[in-house]
């Protein structure tokens, strides 16, 4: 049997490695957030701090890479509450058309009803504690340690 071998140098393999999605499926989910971009600003005011296309990039980037709203508001010159609200959006988007569907609350809730196993990390971890020899200088009154009574 023949093993193919992967060319990390193609477009295509690079840009499913970024966002999580191929490129094809990537214009479709912009096309229908352009829609519902044009949508929602056809009415003028304020523009956006982030484009359709940054959004999404945005989304993908959360969704793949696990990344906090902090460093990806950074990387875009917004605050947290934007990335936020740019990711809820583009889910709500998505889901409205139908194309792309989440599994909805429901449907998680019912999969999880039963519970097979559980498993409990019950290892224990050392404390740091002043030895014995160090009766002469710590008095263990700073964190509300007493030592024992004089006789």
């Amino acid at each position: 049997m023949e093993r193919r071998k992967i060319n990390y140098n193609d477009k295509v393999h690079t840009f499913k490695r970024l966002y999580g999605v191929k490129p094809d499926t990537f214009n479709k989910m912009l096309s229908i957030l352009q829609k519902e971009f044009a949508e929602m600003h056809k009415s003028g005011g304020k523009p956006p701090k982030l484009t359709a296309e940054d959004k999404l990039c945005v989304t993908l980037k959360y969704l793949r890479d696990y990344r906090t709203m902090d460093s990806i508001a950074s990387e875009y010159n917004v605050c947290k509450g934007t990335i936020c609200l740019s990711i809820q959006w583009v889910e709500d988007a998505l889901v409205k058309d139908g194309t792309f569907a989440l599994a909805g609350k429901r449907k998680l809730k019912r999969k999880s009803d039963t519970i097979e196993h559980i498993a409990a990390d019950v290892t224990e971890s050392p404390i740091n504690r002043p030895k014995n020899n160090q009766k002469e200088y710590y008095s263990g009154k700073k964190n509300g340690i007493r030592s024992k009574p004089r006789s």
